[in-house]
């Protein structure tokens, strides 16, 4: 394995096409602007580096990368790459990840609007994320311990599992199919409109105007907080402790909890069970 340490490069593809390297301790940065440092490289891992200009890794294979910074100035960093691992590393640079298959990222600081948009197999674990448009039509999602906030996140994505996380986000999960979420707090406006086969198992959702439009929708064991007006038009199986503040029109299946505040049918033919164990001051 080639070597390159305490170095600073800023030409345009400085390392272009190289394979079986290690980048220790470097800065891509200069007054070259160069773009594309790595672009077609493959077996490297960069440790300790400061990357400054665009386009890091495009097309590269069998990428790992420990205690980096990627700056904000570090646009669109990882671009149909794959075999990728991130560890305890800072990725402050728009559309950080697109269209890549295979990463890990681990104990990672990330502030990148349109992050991971069109890719697969993503696992992440004990990092947190802000961000627009997180994760946009990607699929098979593994999160694990994930703090995340931002507006529109994980739309259209699909076969994804979420556990022990925190989301603070509005129209999330809209169309996502194929996707659970355990032992998570998911807060924000809209939640999962036109979702199909969405499981939240032991969560707590909060917010107004929840899980409407759903297909397939389950939610067990789950607590729901200032989620008025929701289920409208949706099949669900929901067993909900405590108290919903309203459930308007769903289409089919059944709804039991502790309480609901109103219950609206604007369409009696509709196919809906819903079951209240307490009335409100009990399940407070």
């Amino acid at each position: 394995m080639k070597l390159y340490e305490n170095l600073s490069f800023d030409q345009e593809r400085a390392l272009y096409g190289e394979r079986d390297i290690c980048i220790k301790k470097c800065r891509f940065d200069g007054p070259a602007d160069g773009e594309s440092a790595m672009k077609e490289a493959g077996l490297l891992t960069a440790e300790s580096c400061y990357f400054n200009l665009r386009y890091p890794f495009w097309h590269c294979d069998g990428v790992q990368i420990k205690d980096c910074e990627m700056t904000e100035f570090c646009r669109a960093a990882l671009w149909y790459s794959t075999d990728i691992e991130i560890k305890d590393s800072i990725l402050h640079g728009i559309k950080a990840v697109r269209e890549c298959e295979r990463v890990i990222l681990e104990g990672c600081n990330v502030i990148s609007p349109e992050f991971g948009w069109f890719s697969s197999d993503i696992k992440a674990c004990n990092s947190k994320f802000v961000s627009e448009y997180f994760m946009l039509r990607a699929k098979a999602l593994d999160f694990k311990g994930v703090d995340f906030s931002g507006k529109y996140s994980f739309q259209y994505i699909e076969d994804s599992v979420f556990e022990g996380c925190n989301f603070d986000t509005k129209d999330a999960f809209w169309h996502a199919k194929n996707v659970t979420v355990r032992n998570s707090v998911v807060k924000g406006e809209y939640l999962a409109w036109y979702s199909e086969n969405l499981t939240f198992e032991n969560c707590e959702i909060i917010g107004t105007q929840p899980l409407c439009y759903c297909k397939n929708l389950r939610l067990i064991n789950c607590r729901m907080k200032n989620c008025d007006l929701s289920f409208e038009k949706s099949t669900v199986e929901a067993n909900v402790i405590g108290h919903i503040d309203s459930v308007k029109n769903p289409d089919g299946g059944y709804i039991i909890a502790d309480s609901i505040g109103e219950i609206i049918y604007e369409n009696e033919d509709k196919d809906c069970i819903i079951k209240v164990l307490k009335n409100h001051a009990e399940s407070k």
